[in-house]
């Protein structure tokens, strides 16, 4: 059975019992949305999967740990003398970088722990991959477009609008100067508004879908910020594990959009969330909030990915949320992350704590 092990001499004991040529992929964030399901889905075909995770955002009990192939690191990224020696033990043919705390709304209010936790962590994977020869799988983010014309495509500059979006630009900038420095293999994918069971619903400050489907449960109101009125396409991550698959060989040193194609207003997310909660028996109420710096319209264009990679969206908005409601009403209960403000000038009422 996998499990995490403290002592790293007892790693090498562990990876006797792997198969001598079986590939090997290394995947930070492995317990949160993107990584447990790629975990699962590398694993299914034939590959040994090497997770990383701090379990700030993400449970272990959403881990593979019953498949033999699948080891863990409960490790955090900012240990660069931890994270170099998982590497040199493992030495990963690629690299799926998912971990990062992804609130864009929050990002202004903690500067240090954004750029701490998305840029410099950021660093020992790059670092890591250099020193290895790994192909890096990078998860940026359409917040790197900003507020521009919709559909985003690719070939728009990066003009973000608040500090998640520039600690992501700056990861992809960094990451294209290893690729011509150091030779670096890359690709970069920019998802959005990914949705699915083993999404971290107990954070009050991203995941909008995942808040909505907590509060519904015990029975608070689904606010809408500004109304609603804010489009986003919600995609469900299922359809993006063979395009991530397929990265592996191909798509060096591109960029690629991945998520659904239609968009939807937040009210009209909160809709679905209340039919769907109001199908087993519970009532929702929806309240009105200020709203948030934030781009009104965002969803990007997928022809590339489909060209390429052959992606194809899915995504049946309201079966996906009746699948997470089933879950997440499954789920034990768990505290509700709160992040310490650095500064509070400017922060909206509803997070004033």
């Amino acid at each position: 059975m996998a499990r995490s092990i403290p002592g790293f001499s007892a790693k090498i004991k562990i990876m006797a019992k792997f198969k001598k040529n079986q590939q090997i992929a290394l995947i930070t964030g492995v317990a949160g949305l993107l990584g447990s399901h790629l975990s699962r889905h590398l694993l299914n075909n034939g590959w040994r999967v090497v997770g990383i995770d701090n379990l700030s955002g993400g449970y272990k009990e959403w881990l593979p740990t019953d498949d033999k192939s699948f080891v863990f690191y409960r490790e955090d990224l900012l240990n660069r003398a931890k994270i170099q020696r998982i590497f040199r033990l493992n030495r990963p043919q690629v690299v799926f970088h998912f971990a990062a705390y992804a609130a864009e709304g929050l990002s202004p209010f903690i500067r240090g722990f954004n750029y701490l936790n998305n840029v410099v962590a950021s660093a020992s994977v790059i670092n890591g991959c250099i020193e290895n020869d790994s192909k890096l799988i990078f998860t940026s983010s359409m917040a790197v477009y900003g507020d521009q014309q919709t559909p985003f495509v690719e070939t728009l500059p990066r003009k973000a609008i608040d500090p998640y979006g520039i600690a992501k630009s700056a990861v992809e900038a960094d990451i294209e100067v290893a690729g011509v420095q150091h030779g670096l293999k890359y690709s970069i994918v920019r998802p959005h508004n990914v949705i699915g069971i083993y999404q971290n619903i107990w954070d009050n400050y991203r995941n909008v879908l995942g808040i909505f489907i907590r509060r519904a449960l015990n029975g608070e109101s689904l606010l809408l910020f500004g109304g609603g009125t804010q489009l986003r396409a919600f995609s469900d991550v299922r359809d993006y594990m063979v395009p991530l698959e397929q990265l592996i060989d191909r798509g060096d040193k591109e960029i690629y959009n991945l998520g659904a194609d239609r968009p939807t207003t937040i009210r009209e997310l909160a809709e679905i969330v209340a039919e769907v909660a109001e199908g087993r028996g519970i009532r929702v109420k929806m309240e009105e909030v200020e709203g948030r710096h934030e781009a009104f319209a965002a969803f990007c264009s997928h022809e590339k990915a489909i060209a390429d990679l052959g992606f194809q969206d899915h995504t049946v908005l309201k079966n996906t949320v009746e699948e997470m409601f089933e879950w997440a009403s499954k789920e034990p209960p768990r505290k509700i992350k709160q992040v310490e403000y650095e500064i509070d000038k400017g922060i909206y009422k509803f997070w004033r704590q």
